[in-house]
């Protein structure tokens, strides 16, 4: 994939998921803010409510104190004339003459003080009633003045009522005018308060707690909850008890501690489900990304593993073809030295192509798990021995040294002689091929615990941090300039890592770059 392209795909796609994310966190924000405005206008209702019900409330209570009142003291009500007014109209084709008349009648209660338990002068009530006749005259009776006879209505109808609008009126100014007077305590009590909101705040879905409290030109009374705390952010107000001007000196204030809490329970399903959308994007995103990049990265090393593979078959090839012609060349073959000598060179080369084969293969079955792994009790420093046996041709052909430093005193651990014998190789020839001057390799045991430590040191090319991290994977090699300068192809270690781990043992290595390597395997003893 061209570096370009894969660039941009990756930007576009971080862009997206980016703008993703903001859109959720945006639409949250506003629904949040939605639900805000919807709970403030559903209190704001609710309180209102209240204030209507509380004052209804207290004029209920003084109607029905007073008619009891009155009822009760079988006083007979003075009486006056407020209003009094006619209207006549004449007919003349018929001769009749209407005269409507109304009255307004007050009548006038006078009430005791003790009737509201306090120190008033005695109060005056009026009920307002209304009259209304109607009398018809027939005959130019009204209009004959020189008839000395009284006036008698040929038809007379009479009715009266209550005048509610009135006494309404009046009764409210009237119990306004005393219920200012009196001290709050008597006018609202707790529990009624609570009832009332506690029912408003249900009609309208709002189920959350809240305290309540009642103050006085911005002083707190005695008329509120237990646990009322002012928050600014989450208490709402309105005036209450207004007197006949309309003004009130006392203010209602519900707070409600959970607010947000509340807000947020309204939103937290959708919310919960738009998270796990989210993050099932971000973790589907991550993982293509991750795919991608390891699939770009495995493709690298692949291609670098297939020219060093490449590389190092065509050398064995060129030889065995060299070899090949050699021998059919007349005055070769009759030479059975240099025949054998030719022969043994074909069988060299062959042998180097099979191990380099088996390599590969070894590490597939070790991935699929297929490769057994037979383990017996074995002496460490034997097989570490046995290791450097291994690479004493090589080790001679660069003209270096390898020195043992055996401290470890229990050396009996439980592996496969042959696989782990292989791991020593490994490690031991990476340290004679990293070593660009003569190579100097120290090879050291101690016991920690009831583990054995085994250290392979040398005097190489050293790596750097990243390189350390990645030197067990599959198919990674650290570049030193010319890719094919040092021969392999970044299986070994893997294989190494493998049979360590299958062991129960780790390895790791410590290095620095110009000086040299130390590969650490650890190992559990055998009791």
């Amino acid at each position: 994939m061209n570096k370009l392209f894969f660039r941009l795909l990756v930007l576009l796609m971080s862009l997206s998921l980016i703008g993703i994310i903001l859109v959720q966190v945006y639409w949250f924000n506003t629904s949040f803010k939605n639900n805000d405005e919807q709970f403030k206008f559903h209190v704001k209702q609710v309180i209102g409510n209240v204030a209507d019900k509380l004052q209804q409330h207290e004029a209920y209570s003084f109607y029905d104190k007073y008619n009891h009142y009155k009822d009760s003291t079988g006083k007979i009500p003075k009486k006056n004339d407020l209003l009094e007014f006619y209207y006549v109209q004449k007919n003349p084709k018929t001769n009749k003459t209407i005269i409507y008349s109304n009255s307004i009648i007050s009548e006038d209660y006078n009430i005791s003080s003790t009737f509201f338990d306090k120190k008033f002068d005695s109060e005056r009530f009026k009920n307002f009633n209304s009259k209304r006749v109607t009398e018809v005259y027939n005959n130019n009776k009204i209009d004959n003045p020189g008839v000395q006879q009284s006036l008698i209505p040929d038809v007379r109808i009479e009715k009266s009522g209550n005048l509610d609008v009135l006494d309404n009126a009046q009764f409210e100014i009237f119990f306004k005018d005393i219920a200012s007077a009196m001290p709050l305590e008597e006018r609202v009590s707790k529990e009624t308060l609570n009832k009332l909101i506690k029912k408003e705040l249900e009609e309208y879905g709002v189920n959350t707690k809240f305290e309540f409290g009642i103050y006085n030109n911005n002083l707190a009374t005695k008329i509120k909850s237990n646990n009322f705390i002012y928050d600014k952010e989450a208490t709402y107000s309105i005036p209450i008890l207004s007197d006949n001007e309309g003004n009130s000196k006392y203010q209602l204030l519900v707070t409600f501690p959970h607010k947000k809490k509340f807000l947020l329970s309204e939103l937290v399903s959708i919310t919960i489900l738009s998270i796990i959308f989210t993050l099932i994007i971000i973790i589907a995103y991550s993982s293509a990304l991750n795919q991608l990049i390891r699939q770009r990265h495995i493709s690298e090393i692949k291609t670098d593993f297939i020219n060093n593979m490449t590389h190092e078959f065509k050398t064995p090839i060129a030889t065995i073809n060299l070899a090949l012609d050699a021998i059919k060349n007349p005055k070769i073959i009759d030479d059975k030295e240099k025949v054998f000598r030719y022969l043994q060179m074909i069988r060299d080369e062959n042998k180097r192509m099979h191990a380099q084969v088996e390599n590969v293969l070894r590490i597939s079955k070790l991935e699929k798990k297929e490769l057994d792994i037979d383990k017996d009790s074995n002496n460490i420093h034997e097989v570490i021995n046995d290791a450097i046996e291994h690479v004493n041709l090589i080790l001679e052909d660069r003209q270096g040294t390898i020195t043992s430093h055996f401290d470890a005193s229990r050396t009996t651990v439980l592996i496969n002689d042959v696989h782990f014998t292989n791991v020593l190789v490994n490690i031991l020839e990476n340290a004679i091929k990293y070593s660009p001057n003569v190579p100097v390799i120290d090879v050291y045991t101690e016991n920690v615990k009831d583990v054995v430590i085994i250290k392979v040191k040398d005097n190489g090319l050293g790596m750097s941090k990243v390189a350390q991290k990645r030197i067990f994977e599959k198919f990674y090699r650290e570049h030193t300039g010319d890719i094919h300068n040092v021969k392999g192809h970044g299986l070994g270690l893997a294989y190494v890592k493998r049979i360590v781990e299958d062991h129960n043992g780790q390895i790791y290595v410590e290095s620095e770059k110009g000086k040299g390597s130390t590969f650490i395997i650890k190992l559990p003893l055998i009791n």
